[in-house]
């Protein structure tokens, strides 16, 4: 993989760092210059998968939650969100749309269904008591160049 720029980040898992990933990612990306658009979607599922790290990973404990955004040939952008929680035992069902491990806190379920409408492609990896790995891909517009 060509990496022409990258940035790494550790924060822990409290709910306030969802809006501080969202500040890093889109601090990084301005030098690409991505439309409010793609800006706005790379925000929302970096949101949602920091979310699924403090409420689901974590579930109540705390730990840290490992951001990695590459900017690859071509306008592409990688990202990595990475936890060491519980893990998900079966990842087809957790990406199903509606399931939810936190119902009693009213989740709706959509963290999976969000990322995958808003980036280009997801991969989820998980090991139960080990943790999860969401990586994003996106291809941002010739609006920048």
């Amino acid at each position: 993989m060509d990496i022409l720029n990258e940035i790494r980040f550790t924060m822990p898992s409290l709910s306030v760092n969802e809006s501080t990933a969202r500040a890093v990612v889109s601090s990084f990306l301005v030098q690409l210059n991505p439309t409010v658009e793609e800006l706005s979607d790379i925000r929302t599922a970096v949101s949602e998968a920091v979310t699924n790290s403090v409420v689901h990973g974590y579930r109540g404990t705390k730990g840290d939650i490992e951001l990695t955004v590459r900017l690859l040939p071509h306008r592409e952008i990688y990202i990595r969100i990475k936890d060491k929680g519980c893990g998900i035992g079966d990842i087809k069902q957790a990406m199903e749309p509606l399931f939810t491990t936190a119902p009693e806190e009213e989740r709706s379920g959509l963290g999976f269904s969000v990322m995958e409408s808003f980036m280009d492609s997801l991969t989820v990896r998980s090991k139960v008591g080990k943790g999860t790995t969401i990586t994003m891909r996106k291809r941002l517009s010739r609006h920048g160049d």
